[in-house]
């Protein structure tokens, strides 16, 4: 069981917060540990060594199932990046605890402060790019329209009428807007199969066809990959750098924005 919480840090202090309260015999994922720490951008994925050596210190080795979760309040945000991480490095034996750590408190399940020191395994990564796209990929299908991709920031961040955590914001085009918490419940659990796969049909998404999501910093969009797991449809890729990245290397044409076409 692996504790992923990450907040901003003037709001709030995930590793202290597991120190005082997590569920028994669980370890604490550090994104901020297990990311490629030489790139420009948030939380990209560390190199396959990288992710093996640090995993395999929780005491997660191939044969291991393992359940993220995390502690926000709207229920569930970084455990879903932490599960695509380990699938796009070749694990399948993993899992997202529904409605996370703030419904297992409500519910009444067992929290301590005692750490558990895991004993290290061994863990082999391989690297699915079927599963990750690349600035140079998502490009290529502006105009070759591969495949779908929907982009799971608020409304306003995606339309370019808001900030995006500081950048100007906008999307890609030919993107699809789905704010993650559509598929959250008001308690913070997953939606239903059929209301997932209700919204993705409104919104012209087509779950038999390439798909590929987008955020800020590739944290959300696996909010996005999780629901249509949850459909069956397990083959959806993560463009890794997001709006982060495309933002400062996309030439202006290709950043649809609102914002630039009331100011034109």
């Amino acid at each position: 069981v692996l504790d992923a919480s990450w907040y901003p840090p003037k709001e709030r202090n995930a590793r202290q917060e597991f120190k005082e309260r997590h569920i028994p015999g669980a370890s604490f994922f550090d994104i901020e540990e297990c990311r490629d720490k030489s790139s420009p951008y948030d939380f990209m994925l560390p190199s396959e060594s990288h992710f093996a050596d640090y995993v395999g210190g929780l005491g997660v080795s191939n044969d291991t199932h393992v359940v993220v979760y995390d502690g926000d309040e709207v229920g569930t945000f970084y455990a879903p990046r932490a599960w695509w991480m380990f699938r796009a490095f070749g694990h399948k034996e993993v899992s997202v605890l529904n409605g996370g750590f703030k419904n297992w408190v409500k519910e009444g399940h067992p929290v301590t402060a005692e750490v558990t020191q895991p004993t290290p395994a061994v863990f082999k990564a391989r690297l699915n790019r079927a599963l990750v796209k690349t600035f140079e990929e998502m490009v290529q299908n502006v105009s070759s329209l591969k495949f779908q991709v929907v982009d799971s920031r608020p409304e306003g961040r995606f339309r370019g009428t808001e900030l995006d955590q500081g950048l100007e914001s906008g999307h890609i085009p030919g993107a699809v807007n789905i704010p993650f918490h559509s598929f959250l419940s008001e308690t913070g659990h997953e939606k239903s199969i059929e209301e997932i796969q209700e919204i993705f049909h409104e919104k012209k998404v087509d779950l038999s066809k390439p798909l590929t999501a987008t955020c800020r910093k590739g944290v959300t969009a696996c909010q996005i990959a999780l629901a249509a797991f949850l459909c069956g449809k397990r083959d959806v890729a993560v463009y890794d750098g997001s709006w982060s990245e495309w933002f400062h290397r996309a030439p202006p044409h290709y950043k649809v924005s609102e914002s630039k076409r009331s100011k034109a």
